[in-house]
């Protein structure tokens, strides 16, 4: 007999309820770059901050995010079509149909599509947090200064090294 207990109930009815949410496949992207588009499936607002899911379309040659870390949450990623190279904390990998990688709370990562094709992935945060505001607005961030820019990704909960290095 095992050892590991399912978490304490949530929910305390006897009848269940009438609360799930469909989304159809046919669905336009909540935000659309010409390098990536992002459908926000389940959200941290949706799921009560239980997980945050995203459906990530990357273009050809997009850059994705460099290497950075998350003190609150931690990030996976399922690749759905396409090829993804993914930095686990200590070497490059490259990510096909299929593949999965799972990063930690505090964990290196970083990703870019560096062929010459689309990909699409599923991106899950664990728990939820609101990261609909940092897709919507780090492009614009990445305009502004050094420190605006490092101060909206700490307020995100995304620490790069980029931005600690430069004050080495």
């Amino acid at each position: 007999m095992s050892n590991i207990a399912y978490p304490e109930p949530r929910y305390h009815g006897d009848e269940g309820e009438v609360n799930a949410a469909f989304r159809p496949a046919d669905t336009p992207p909540d935000i659309s770059s010409p390098a990536a588009s992002t459908h926000y499936l389940a959200t941290h607002a949706s799921t009560g901050g239980e997980f945050g899911l995203y459906k990530v379309e990357l273009g050809a040659r997009a850059a994705g995010a460099k290497t950075h870390f998350h003190k609150a949450m931690s990030e996976s990623f399922y690749i759905l079509s396409g090829e993804l190279e993914l930095y686990n904390g200590e070497k490059w990998v490259t990510g096909r149909e299929g593949d999965f990688l799972y990063v930690p709370v505090g964990g290196l990562h970083a990703f870019k599509n560096v062929t010459d094709e689309p990909m699409s992935m599923l991106l899950l945060f664990s728990p939820g947090a609101p990261r609909e505001e940092y897709f919507e607005q780090v492009a614009e961030m990445t305009r502004r200064s050094r420190e605006e820019l490092k101060d909206f990704r700490i307020r995100h909960d995304s620490y790069f090294e980029e931005d600690f290095d430069a004050e080495r």
